[in-house]
């Protein structure tokens, strides 16, 4: 991880953002993160450490973040954005019982990609996938 951050500052400082002890801890806490926290997850685990930080500067800094490239920002219809520093290719299973997101790696989908672009004409820049299920411990609570 600590390689990771030290990334992530060099790349911050190359885009000419300055960085703040705030800064430094939400990234630290995001690389740090399995949970795919929200940003008042963010906020309730950092307000003890900065208790003259506001919800709104965790939004401002997690914006500064994904348009530095360094953040990605994970939306699910009306609720909460959560937020995934691991900006690497990978895929999100979602527990539709408790919420839960956890990581898996699956080979890169670039024959969807260009079945997409042929039926479509778009030019694929991106996508994003997702399954839906229930999490073990969900599933395990269920039994009983």
């Amino acid at each position: 991880m600590a390689a990771q951050l030290e990334q992530a500052l060099a790349k911050l400082k190359t885009t000419g953002v300055r960085m703040t002890p705030q800064r430094h801890a939400i990234l630290s806490y995001l690389l740090d993160s399995m949970t795919h926290p929200t940003a008042d997850d963010i906020y309730r685990s950092l307000e003890s450490k900065f208790p003259n930080m506001s919800v709104a500067t965790v939004y401002n800094n997690l914006k500064v973040f994904i348009e530095s490239g360094l953040v990605r920002e994970l939306t699910y219809g009306d609720s909460s954005s959560r937020f995934d520093a691991d900006m690497t290719d990978h895929y999100h299973a979602v527990c539709d019982v408790c919420g839960k997101i956890s990581d898996f790696e699956f080979p890169r989908l670039s024959d969807m990609e260009q079945a997409a672009a042929e039926q479509t004409g778009f030019r694929v820049g991106g996508y994003r996938m997702e399954v839906y299920g229930t999490c073990p411990a969900c599933a395990e609570s269920t039994k009983h």
